[in-house]
């Protein structure tokens, strides 16, 4: 399978943690791979089917992605595929970077939900699913992607407890 997760409980509720995803604005803040630079072009907050793109870079590299809203339930669920585009054609990419949020079974929030809407806490499991990928042997497993997006993807898991916290 080309595809990693990891997962952190955060206490917070999923509106929360969710209104940090769809903001394409704080994703270099939560980015823990140290790739993404610069602001964010396209719409804010995000919703289905959105494109915006993002300033990267990988060593002395520097270019943008463009990503596309493929999966997305309010509160629960967004992902994104990103591409790099020339002159409108995709040459690389469909990576799909997938964040799912579900409230800890029997956490209570304070409003005595479920931990949906007052608080509570939420298990993220944030994945990075290469199997859509076009020439993902070489982009994405020579370089030694899945064994560094492990580490990357908990400390963004950790970078957005404290965002939501904050």
């Amino acid at each position: 399978m080309r595809a990693i997760s990891v997962s952190r409980d955060i206490v917070a509720a999923p509106r929360q943690i969710f209104a940090v995803l769809r903001d394409p604005a704080r994703h270099a803040e939560l980015d823990g791979s140290g790739m993404l630079r610069g602001r964010p072009q396209g719409p804010s907050p995000l919703g289905p089917g959105d494109r915006f793109s993002m300033g990267m870079a990988q060593g002395r590299i520097a270019y943008r992605s463009v990503n596309v809203v493929v999966e997305y339930e309010k509160d629960r669920l967004i992902a994104w595929e990103t591409w790099g585009e020339f002159r409108g054609r995709r040459l690389v990419g469909g990576q799909r970077w997938r964040y799912e949020l579900t409230p800890v079974d029997g956490t209570e929030g304070t409003d005595g939900t479920d931990g949906t809407e007052g608080g509570g806490t939420t298990r993220v499991t944030h994945t990075y699913d290469w199997s859509r990928a076009r020439l993902p042997r070489l982009i994405v497993e020579l370089p030694g992607y899945p064994r560094r997006m492990g580490p990357a993807m908990t400390t963004t898991l950790e970078r957005l407890a404290s965002a939501v916290r904050d």
